[in-house]
């Protein structure tokens, strides 16, 4: 496995959000608590991490998140639709995080697995100034390169989306 550069340093993204102003919460199933686990080394972490859910087994999705049994049943809880719902139901908990990130996936076999939707399948959405990014994407690997090819992709489109953002955010003045 290739190794990035997020893996270890996560400062230049936690400087974009200090830079901002902006706060930060989590909702991850695949990942099991890597994304905040990595993060949470990093200055300044604590004005930017509001919080962070592990849900992930289906009804911890539901109980936690508020994500619908309907949606679960007809895509599966590794699927954008629940990842959406992920998402929203974070940013209904904790209205004050700016950025919510939900990620759900196939780090291993299990009973969603289809040709369509392999092991390896990765759905995240990222819900900032009131818009989702949705994203699927497919990593190869064992269940643990899964799982941190999954936080880099996380860090990486964070990154992304907060330098677009650049223009349209003005720092306070001092």
């Amino acid at each position: 496995m290739k190794s990035s550069p997020f893996a270890s340093d996560c400062t230049p993204l936690i400087k974009l959000f200090l830079q901002y102003k902006l706060t930060l919460a989590l909702a991850e199933s695949c990942t099991c608590g890597l994304v905040a686990a990595q993060l949470a080394p990093t200055e300044g972490i604590s004005d930017v991490l509001l919080g962070s859910v592990v849900t992930y087994h289906a009804l911890a999705k539901q109980k936690l998140l508020g994500v619908s049994a309907e949606t679960i049943e007809l895509y599966s809880a590794e699927s954008q639709q629940t990842t959406n719902e992920m998402a929203m139901g974070l940013h209904r908990h904790l209205p004050e995080a700016d950025v919510c990130v939900a990620v759900t996936g196939l780090c291993g076999p299990g009973p969603s697995a289809t040709p369509d939707k392999p092991v390896g399948t990765v759905f995240v959405t990222i819900f900032i100034d009131k818009h989702a990014h949705e994203y699927r994407t497919q990593f190869k690997g064992d269940a643990n390169s899964m799982r941190q090819q999954a936080a880099d992709f996380i860090y990486q489109q964070l990154t992304e989306l907060l330098t677009r953002l650049q223009p349209m955010v003005k720092p306070e003045k001092p």
